[in-house]
């Protein structure tokens, strides 16, 4: 949808691989800034996407800024993979594997039992690389430190696990989830209950309740959209 300064509006923005939410947000922010010849614009994100994730991310701007747990509450769908047999402190490829396990017991039929074992409401412990607070600090700052973090259980619930291919080591699935779910602590889950590791290797948010990813914008097409104007035609 186009953005209106008077009535805001939000934009559904295909998020770059190796981008923040933050940053990606803040670039949208200066192009919509330099369309609208303004110095000020209210935006923000529902729902964070990791660095190495690529997907969805829906960008609320102006009045919109008040719907944004509107959206975050949600079910979205993801896509990526896992890779088997090796562990790492953040989940995902952010940080090196720190330990191997064997994989030569895995089979085919064990990987759909897993991912059928994580259908329905259950308790999940977020990753200590995250940006959940801890005594008012992001967990990713403490951990970052070398600090020791306990980060709480919280219920989520999987309505969908679906293992699209297995070509050993890589699992590649699609899920859909309940908002606050961590795919990162999933891979560390399903590496446990196949008596092996496994670590997120990549993440694509496909949906986030009706909106898909296929109407999603990137920013070169955001920036065509809303093109830098002069201030002689403010």
């Amino acid at each position: 949808m186009r953005i209106d300064l008077e009535q805001g509006g939000y934009l559904l923005l295909n998020k770059p691989y190796e981008w923040s939410s933050f940053q990606a947000t803040k670039k949208v922010q200066f192009i919509l800034k330099k369309h609208f010849n303004t110095k000020k614009i209210k935006i923000g994100h529902a729902g964070t996407l990791d660095p190495l994730a690529t997907g969805l991310l829906i960008l609320c701007v102006g009045r919109y800024t008040k719907r944004i747990e509107e959206f975050q509450a949600k079910e979205k769908e993801y896509t990526g993979v896992f890779t088997l047999g090796g562990t790492t402190a953040s989940y995902d490829k952010e940080k090196p594997i720190d330990a191997t396990y064997p994989t030569e017991h895995i089979t085919k039929e064990s990987i759909l039992q897993a991912a059928e074992s994580f259908l329905g409401e259950q308790m999940q412990t977020p990753p200590i690389f995250s940006a959940i607070k801890v005594g008012g600090v992001r967990a990713y700052s403490k951990a970052r430190d070398g600090k020791e973090i306990e980060i709480k259980q919280r219920k989520i619930s999987i309505s969908e696990f679906e293992i699209t291919d297995v070509q050993m080591p890589e699992v590649a699935f699609r899920i859909k989830c309940s908002k606050g779910t961590y795919i990162r602590s999933i891979a560390r889950d399903f590496g446990e209950r196949l008596q092996s590791g496994a670590y997120l290797s990549s993440l694509c948010r496909t949906k986030i309740g009706e909106h898909s990813i296929d109407e999603a914008l990137s920013i070169d097409q955001i920036t065509e959209l809303y093109p830098p104007q002069s201030p002689l035609q403010s």
